[in-house]
């Protein structure tokens, strides 16, 4: 209703990854919160969707990711404990570069021996596998040459959008309160509040979170508008033998087979009963307007997904599209995420910019911030993503 003023202790604006996870971890700390998001989550809008995401622990990324991919599984299965849901589903993961590892991954060069690394100084179990051995275990995958890989065990992939109402659930179930379809039209923050204005009336509380992905820079403006891109990917659906590719003969996939960034897509395991597998690649180079971005996946974007990434290199799948889907990617200058204070609004902290590389961290990252904003501390260390890497 119009002229309407709603007061929380604290606002979650934008209810994907990011924001269903902060809302739901604030409501378990007993926090009167609400959430908001413009449409209805889950929903394909966004980046919080497309039936399935990779996670994986061992981060070619960089080490300080590590805690956030390890607290997150924790995480899924409790929640799959508290709702009956499957979540996290452990097929494995399987990084492939050439042996020299020079090909660009998320921004980061040498992104195979990287993952090694991370996977040595945490701990977590892995194999190192040359081409004769990847060729032995993964029979499906082609045309290798002279790759090596990193197979993960306990990588696999989550399911996003049950992730995301699962938490909303939960935070429901605990208090918080949910408020969908509203379109924020300001921000601000005045003294020791917060108030956020939407086209459905206002919102006033002591502390807020901005989650809003794509709609950070135009929502927050100022730094954030020179720091974030915002970026149209294409997810991909093709005929696939179910046998030959369902999950425990198949892992993810994640392969880097040229030596520029474009040269590259990932793929999941064909999901039971869909005689599909899904695919896709990405692109940094044509920014898009989340408002206009054009959600048409066109016959040649199919045709050329086939022909330059799966032709001779996946056995088991056909060239034949049976489904699409267009997300958005909010890419910083260094691929890495943002988690910090706006620099002008000390009350709003800013959960965005996930470049790429965001669900699989997302549930700690919404634990990490609602403690952070409730009690002043975290239980994992957010430094390594604030603004300060940005300053001129």
């Amino acid at each position: 209703m119009a002229g309407q003023i709603e007061t929380a202790d604290l606002v979650v604006v934008g209810l994907g990854a990011m924001g269903a996870a902060t809302l739901y971890q604030a409501a378990r700390l007993g926090v009167k919160a609400i959430g908001i998001d413009r449409f209805t989550p889950p929903h394909d809008k966004g980046s919080s969707h497309g039936e399935t995401r990779i996670t994986r622990c061992a981060i070619g990324e960089g080490e300080d990711y590590v805690p956030l991919a390890l607290g997150s599984h924790a995480i899924w299965r409790e929640l799959e404990n508290e709702t009956g849901e499957s979540l996290l589903v452990q097929s494995g993961c399987l990084i492939l570069g050439s042996s020299d590892d020079t090909a660009l991954h998320h921004g980061k060069p040498n992104f195979v021996n990287r993952t090694v690394d991370s996977a040595r100084r945490f701990g977590i179990p892995h194999e190192i596998l040359d081409a004769t051995g990847i060729g032995q275990r993964f029979p499906q995958i082609a045309g290798l040459r002279d790759e090596i890989g990193c197979f993960e065990p306990g990588g696999g992939f989550l399911y996003p959008e049950r992730c995301i109402q699962a938490q909303l659930d939960r935070a429901k179930a605990l208090g918080a309160r949910i408020r969908t379809g509203r379109t924020v039209t300001s921000l601000s923050q005045s003294g020791g509040s917060v108030t956020v204005e939407t086209d459905a009336g206002t919102i006033q509380a002591d502390r807020a979170v901005c989650a809003a992905g794509s709609w950070t820079a135009q929502l927050l403006g100022g730094e954030f508008r020179r720091l974030l891109r915002v970026n149209r990917q294409v997810l991909h659906w093709f005929e696939a033998d179910e046998t030959m590719l369902s999950p425990g003969r198949f892992p993810v996939v994640i392969w880097m087979h040229g030596p520029k960034a474009s040269d590259y897509f990932y793929g999941f395991p064909a999901l039971p009963g869909s005689g599909s597998i899904k695919v896709a690649t990405e692109q940094y180079e044509e920014s898009a307007d989340p408002d206009r971005v054009d959600r048409t996946v066109a016959a040649a974007e199919q045709i050329s997904m086939f022909r330059d990434h799966l032709a001779g290199r996946l056995g088991g799948v056909k060239p034949r599209p049976v489904g699409s889907a267009v997300c958005l990617y909010t890419v910083t200058p260094d691929s890495g995420f943002i988690v910090d204070h706006d620099p002008a609004r000390d009350r709003i902290m800013v959960v965005s910019a996930c470049s790429g590389h965001g669900f699989k961290h997302s549930a700690a990252i919404g634990k990490a911030v609602a403690q952070h904003v409730v009690l002043g501390r975290s239980d994992i260390d957010l430094a390594p993503f604030s603004l300060a890497r940005f300053a001129c």
